[in-house]
């Protein structure tokens, strides 16, 4: 049986504020922590156009990450949340990265229309929910996506990238902290693990970021897998570039070790993985003297943080 979405999560066709943005009194060290897909907000336009109930749509959701990684302020960085939900806009896609066959009239030429993403139906307006079953009862116009885009990716990325340049001004280099959650098995037939992190196969952060997290999480009994299935998002892809001191790391943690994902709901266990993840954090936070010379990098041509 499909539950509802709590009243304070439906809202009106006004959207609220696309972003919530928690920083610390005074930052001091050299990370920004970033959860695109945990936002819970949902427009009661996008529920009535959707041919799915409340929960299916919440199980796309990235549940309760802003809430494991809560401590950064507490640890000297800033928080960036999108409050806005995954299934409604996705963050951590191309800004333009759209499915042709969701929409009754022509997207415009530059837009990108055979992104695998966009082919499995998870494009930056997604065609389908995480489990695959279609969103949406119609198709969708053109301008419908532009200004999602407009409200909600834009002021995202346009906030994340003023949090990395702001810090690699302060700092000399900056650690951006891509977090998100996945289902226990990580989606291949190997054996389970409870945390997969994303380098892009060691080329969006030095060797050294990836050893202090992968050893910290050992150290606290979890058990962690480099890259695969996931290396790295477009957010982890796109902003690392370690060889002019931006470094980019994406956590995947499970989510049946904090939460019930039949029915969006916090386990007892909760507290125990907030504050494993708070150790996390602490750790990551002492590389900040280290950054600017770590070793390991691989230089990737081209690459712009303005998206």
């Amino acid at each position: 049986m499909d539950m509802p979405i709590a009243p304070a999560a439906v809202t009106a066709n006004t959207p609220p504020p696309p972003i919530m943005l928690l920083r610390p009194a005074q930052q001091t060290v050299p990370l920004v922590f970033a959860s695109a897909h945990s936002g819970r907000d949902y427009p009661a336009d996008f529920l009535a156009a959707a041919r799915l109930g409340a929960l299916a749509l919440r199980r796309s959701e990235d549940g309760f990450v802003d809430e494991l990684f809560g401590a950064a302020p507490a640890c000297g960085a800033p928080l960036l949340a999108a409050t806005f939900p995954r299934a409604y806009c996705d963050a951590n896609r191309e800004r333009w990265e759209l499915d042709p066959a969701m929409f009754a009239d022509r997207l415009p030429a530059w837009v990108n229309t055979g992104s695998p993403r966009v082919e499995a139906g998870l494009g930056t307006i997604a065609r389908v929910v995480a489990s695959g079953e279609a969103i949406y009862r119609r198709k969708l116009h053109f301008a419908e996506a532009e200004r999602r885009i407009r409200l909600c990716w834009e002021p995202f990325h346009a906030t994340l990238r003023d949090l990395v340049e702001t810090t690699r001004r302060q700092f000399g280099t900056c650690l951006l902290v891509d977090c998100h959650s996945m289902p226990c098995n990580g989606g291949t037939p190997h054996a389970p693990a409870d945390v997969v992190l994303g380098d892009a196969h060691g080329t969006a952060c030095g060797a050294e970021v990836m050893r202090r997290a992968e050893q910290a999480l050992a150290g606290m009994g979890y058990r962690v897998r480099r890259n695969d299935p996931y290396a790295g998002g477009y957010i982890t892809r796109h902003y690392g570039r370690p060889l002019e001191g931006v470094h980019a790391l994406q956590i995947e943690v499970c989510r049946p070790l904090y939460m019930d994902e039949a029915r969006m709901a916090k386990l007892p266990a909760f507290d125990v993985v907030q504050r494993d993840m708070t150790t996390l954090v602490a750790a990551l936070a002492g590389l900040g003297p280290t950054l600017e010379v770590l070793p390991g990098s691989v230089r990737r041509p081209g690459l712009s943080i303005i998206p």
